[in-house]
């Protein structure tokens, strides 16, 4: 299964995006927010190291997302009875995403305080 070529592996990787956006409504509610901050920098045409900067916290948050997703399919097939410890561990894998959802929230701030505020 390993070292499957370049193709193979990008199949994988949409099927792996195909089942969070259908199996995970925080998943599409992330991607949905992603497309509304795109289309407002598009709009508002932020320099270079903002736009970078946003982008790169958004792909953060949708890695941490779909991580958390993972894990989430593993726990529940390995261990499908409901435990503490399994409680904790999906928590923290949700608070991960929740860290960086609000990390990508204050950057977009910032931002537009830099646009609209430091100069006047």
């Amino acid at each position: 299964m390993k070292n499957k070529n370049f193709l193979k592996r990008l199949i994988h990787a949409l099927q792996g995006l195909q089942a969070a956006w259908l199996s995970e409504r925080s998943f599409r509610t992330q991607v949905i927010m992603t497309v509304l901050v795109l289309l407002s920098l598009i709009v508002l045409k932020p320099s270079a190291v903002w736009a970078a900067l946003i982008v790169l916290v958004i792909g953060a948050t949708l890695g941490a997302e779909l991580l958390n997703t993972a894990l989430e399919y593993v726990i529940d097939l390995l261990h499908p009875e409901i435990h503490p410890q399994i409680g904790k561990a999906k928590d923290c894998a949700a608070a991960a995403v929740l860290v960086l959802s609000f990390s990508s929230i204050l950057i977009f701030l910032f931002f537009l305080y830099d646009k609209y505020m430091s100069n006047s």
